[in-house]
């Protein structure tokens, strides 16, 4: 399998894949990306540049890619085409997820719950690039005041949306399948830092049953509208007894696949390759299975003789990464560390009999990375 993009999306296909037991070569035209030593190869390669990319990779059974650059999605597209390869991606659900107003729209037609656009809700608001993902570019506007500061700033509104603030926990579903036969996933609960960038994605979830399947049945009706053949995530955020929904993203997630996966042992990866591979959806292990494990997944920065959790994008400041087993006692972490190493980042995968568990085994784990290196805590 050829991975497309070294990013962070690039650290889950490719450390899914091996999970799988495929072989993976990573592609990026960046040389010290932080999946080029994920796979079993790297490639340097600007896949926007060249037509004929699978001479170069003639064994290769499927592309999944890992990034959003438009340019690079329509090259692999026609190349994978011409070539006959199957491409993990529908270009047409990413172009909806990929546009918030769009999306919005979509919400707003489907009658799916979303916070209040502007001028409707009331401050503080939110605003967000229209094309940007995650948390990149995320602004918070408290009053009038600012809200004409940032008019004057901005210069053009066409390229926002600004929607009313809503407070409270989140969480994230994964949907995959194909018109007609969908499968959602497990929810996940989503915790961001300071500027709204997830620092730790926790399984099972602690959303009720009843709003379990409020979500799966949210995820569906998107999934059916926009004709989804693939996968797509939904995350919402639960305001006064009430789904909200924020995002939809057609593309493979980051964090929350391997958290699902040492919850419940299902492996995204798996499925959406199967699902491109044979053209039919296989049987999932239905949402709330018992027996699921606790997961605490989380991104720690240590430099300046401290330790931080902060969002994941920390993870893209260090070297190309590895994946370290037993390390001071989580169950994996990817990282770019080394015993001589004072400054590192790392995901690290806790887990346990429960979400309890889980937890006291995670305190455990940064008390000892603490400890061992003599750290503070900001």
């Amino acid at each position: 399998m050829a991975v497309v993009g070294g990013g962070l999306q690039g650290v889950e296909a490719a450390y899914l894949a091996e999970k799988a037991g495929w072989g993976v070569v990573v592609i990026d035209k960046k040389p010290a990306v932080p999946a080029a030593r994920m796979g079993r190869a790297f490639l340097r390669e600007d896949v926007a540049g060249r037509d004929d990319l699978f001479r170069l990779l003639p064994e290769v059974d499927m592309v999944i890619p890992a990034l959003e650059d438009d340019a690079v999605l329509l090259s692999l597209d026609r190349q994978c085409r011409n070539a006959g390869i199957p491409f993990a991606f529908d270009p047409a659900a990413y172009a909806v997820s990929s546009s918030k107003i769009t999306s919005d729209k979509l919400f707003t037609r489907l009658g799916l719950p979303a916070p209040h656009s502007y001028p409707g809700g009331q401050f503080p608001l939110i605003a967000k690039p229209e094309k940007a993902s995650g948390s990149k570019g995320v602004t918070i506007i408290r009053n009038p005041s600012e809200l004409e500061t940032f008019f004057h700033e901005t210069g053009s509104m066409q390229d926002w949306v600004v929607q009313e603030y809503v407070t409270g926990p989140s969480y994230s579903i994964e949907i995959v399948g194909c018109p007609g036969h969908y499968r959602a996933l497990r929810v996940t609960d989503l915790e961001m830092d300071a500027v709204f960038d997830c620092k730790r994605v926790t399984a099972p979830t602690e959303l009720p049953p009843a709003l379990v399947d409020r979500l799966a049945q949210m995820a569906e009706r998107i999934a059916e509208a926009i004709s989804l053949t693939g996968i797509m995530d939904v995350e919402v955020i639960a305001h006064q007894g009430e789904l909200k929904v924020l995002e939809i993203d057609a593309r493979l997630p980051s964090q929350t696949p391997m958290a699902v996966y040492w919850s419940s042992g299902i492996n995204m990866v798996e499925i959406l390759g199967n699902l491109f591979l044979s053209g039919k959806m296989e049987q999932v292990p239905k949402r709330g299975k018992p027996g699921s494990r606790g997961v605490v997944l989380e991104h720690i920065r240590v430099s300046a003789g401290y330790l931080e959790v902060l969002g994941e994008r920390i993870i893209k400041s260090g070297g190309p990464l590895r994946v370290h087993s037993d390390f001071f006692g989580a169950d994996e972490a990817i990282s770019d560390y080394a015993p001589d190493k004072k400054n590192w980042v790392a995901t690290l995968i806790v887990s346990g009999s429960d979400r309890q568990d889980a937890r006291a085994r995670r305190n455990q784990v940064v008390q000892n990375i603490r400890r061992h290196f003599n750290l503070g805590e900001l």
